[in-house]
């Protein structure tokens, strides 16, 4: 694919995230590996907003070569890159519901979110909790490096998720579904829930990865 088609494409994604309240103000980014580097929305610009041709350029090494001045969380995105080869797309957001989860006091660290639907075990699967840091602390990048080794969406304690996928569209499409699971999980968290046997969610692993 182009870069001009990358860029018109993280310009639609993210304007969509916005439109829909997944994402508020300048907050979230959204970046995709490209042969030399990587494209990055700029730090305090509305993803709903994005001008393609001002979509921040980095080198492999991290240099900023053309464009805006990229996210000031551009090391939450190089951890999960560095750390799977088969990312090509990372979205990051402050959404709601799972900024509302990353919040209780009584999750499981390791998995932050219960096997509720199918489509959650599919597009997400577990789910770690990184402890909180204070917004731009670098050491949250090597938290964040701890765990993306074993899973490409992980949730940032009081902050939101880091969701990294083969292409954009899956990037984008697992961090909707983590939203919705999460939004979910808070309309059932005072009700006695079904939620997917462990048997299930193997068989569910087992045929679709």
């Amino acid at each position: 694919m182009s870069e001009t088609k990358t860029r018109e494409n993280i310009t639609r994604f993210g304007k969509s995230l916005f439109d829909r309240g997944l994402t508020m103000g300048s907050s979230g980014n959204i970046s995709v590996r490209t042969d030399d580097g990587w494209l990055m929305t700029p730090t305090n610009a509305s993803l709903g907003n994005l001008d393609p041709d001002r979509i921040s350029k980095l080198t492999p090494d991290g240099n900023h070569v053309s464009g805006d001045k990229p996210t000031k969380e551009t090391f939450l995105h190089i951890a999960m890159y560095e750390e799977r080869a088969d990312a090509q797309a990372v979205v990051h957001l402050h959404s709601t519901h799972s900024v509302a989860v990353s919040c209780l006091d009584d999750v499981d660290p390791d998995d932050v979110l219960p096997a509720i639907t199918a489509y959650y075990v599919m597009r997400v699967g577990k789910l770690p909790l990184v402890p909180y840091y204070p917004p731009g602390d670098r050491t949250l990048a090597d938290a964040v490096r701890k765990l993306a080794g074993k899973h490409h969406a992980v949730l940032l304690a009081n902050h939101g998720p880091v969701v990294a996928g083969t292409s954009l569209d899956a990037a984008v499409y697992a961090t909707e579904e983590l939203e919705e699971t999460a939004k979910l999980y808070l309309l059932l968290h005072q009700h006695k829930t079904r939620f997917l046997t462990p048997e299930q969610v193997a068989d569910l692993k087992a045929k679709f990865g």
